[in-house]
């Protein structure tokens, strides 16, 4: 089950720890401390509010003050002003191993975002290379909910609310203000990372297709409760408005004991996508693939959407089937977890990157267009490729870092350079 999706969990690793009836009583169990973590405001409709209510060893708010993070960092947040925004097409090539232990906060670099942290819109795009797991330290990110796309190697988040164990092909979103910390099972890991700003990830509304398809919400996987019961020097790190902040705890954070509510960390596997396609003629709109979606203020537009192009048939007839050439409103950056993309014969490798914002033409390049313009029409399955999309309505400006790395290729515009000239009788 999802939180947020009309589900409430409830969940305790200690039995008698979540009070019945009641969800601050004067003496919660064990003398717990009762505390409510809100993804929403409190008054805001009850299909929308998220809040769940955690049962603890220690008060959150115990802590000394903040300092300001001192390490190096090439993680940046909205508002995006270190590049102007550009029209050009960019790709990268892959994140290499870090030379030196780098975990997946010191790991995170930020490529391109949008919008403004403050006014609770946009969203940032990072990429992550880690080679160390983090160790009596724990993150919590205030700016916004992190979705997760492991590429290479497996993630086991441990989270106040319990532990989520992530693989390729599976994804996990960490809420906005929830403590958690990275662990890699095979000592190094690559992958990427939305960080939303704007309204809380949600399933997109099916319309015609009606009540089944794309990704359902019995597959969305919560964590049950597990706590740390551990002393000593925890350092816990906050992004909050775009800088890192860094106390220290005497005990471990993870100290949630039971918890109740429609907030916390979830799964999902892509594999269980339910891909909805045509069976007649024509290449469907790329909407018919989105897992997860932001919205906006704006009606059917989208804060971020989060989309995925998984295996899948083709049986359209008279059809170009790869993404024809386009240029549209919203902004694409694009991943590839494993295989290839199908518009894309060479240079968009797994653990790469391309951008493409609002209304500047890309499609696929001249061999992946001859090749589906000749192909013989018959039923075929796309396997062994996992892409995806953090599309928003909104520009998304590059950093400094994204344009200046040796890992961009400054010869991506070359794939749409040699196309002939249609020739008319």
């Amino acid at each position: 089950m999802i939180p947020g999706f009309g589900n409430h969990v409830s969940t305790e690793a200690v039995a008698g720890a979540l009070p019945v009836g009641q969800n601050s009583p004067q003496r919660p169990p064990f003398g717990l401390y009762a505390e409510q973590l809100s993804g929403t405001a409190f008054t805001a409709p009850r299909a929308e509010n998220r809040r769940s209510w955690l049962y603890r060893l220690r008060p959150a708010a115990s802590h000394a003050p903040f300092q300001l993070y001192g390490r190096e960092t090439r993680l940046r947040t909205a508002p995006f002003e270190e590049m102007p925004a550009t029209p050009n097409r960019l790709r990268w090539d892959p994140l290499g191993t870090p030379q030196t232990p780098t975990d997946f906060l010191d790991g995170l670099v930020t490529y391109c975002g949008a919008g403004d942290v403050n006014a609770g819109s946009g969203l940032g795009v990072h990429l992550y290379a880690a080679n160390l797991s983090m160790e009596r330290r724990a993150f919590q990110n205030s700016d916004g909910e992190m979705l997760i796309v492991p590429q290479q190697g497996r993630l086991r988040l441990v989270t106040e609310l319990g532990v989520v164990a992530l693989e390729p092909q599976q994804v996990a979103v960490v809420p906005r203000g929830a403590r958690f910390r990275v662990e890699l099972p095979d000592g190094a890991a690559r992958g990427y990372v939305c960080e939303n700003y704007g309204a809380l990830l949600r399933l997109p509304d099916l319309g015609p297709i009606g009540s089944n398809g794309l990704a359902n919400p019995r597959d969305f996987e919560t964590p049950v409760a597990a706590f740390e019961d551990v002393e000593g020097g925890f350092e816990l790190v906050q992004k909050f408005q775009g800088g890192l902040w860094t106390t220290l705890l005497d005990h471990s954070p993870f100290d949630v004991v039971a918890w109740h509510g429609n907030l916390a960390p979830y799964r999902y596997d892509l594999r269980r996508f339910n891909v909805i396609n045509t069976v007649s003629f024509d290449h469907p709109d790329p909407s018919i693939f989105t897992v997860l979606t932001s919205p906006s203020e704006t009606p059917g537009t989208a804060n971020v959407d989060f989309v995925i192009f998984p295996p899948r048939w083709m049986v359209a007839e008279h059809t170009f089937r790869p993404p024809w050439f386009h240029r549209n409103v919203m902004s694409e950056f694009m991943g590839l977890v494993h295989g290839a993309y199908d518009a894309k014969a060479g240079g968009f490798a797994p653990g790469g990157a391309s951008l493409h914002n609002s209304m500047n033409g890309h499609g696929p390049d001249r061999a992946s267009w001859e090749g589906a313009s000749a192909a013989e029409l018959k039923p075929h399955k796309i396997e062994g490729t996992l892409a995806f999309m953090f599309e928003s309505r909104r520009v998304q400006r590059p950093t400094a870092w994204a344009v200046r790395t040796p890992l961009m290729q400054l010869d991506y515009d070359e794939v749409w350079a040699d196309f002939p000239k249609a020739q008319m009788p």
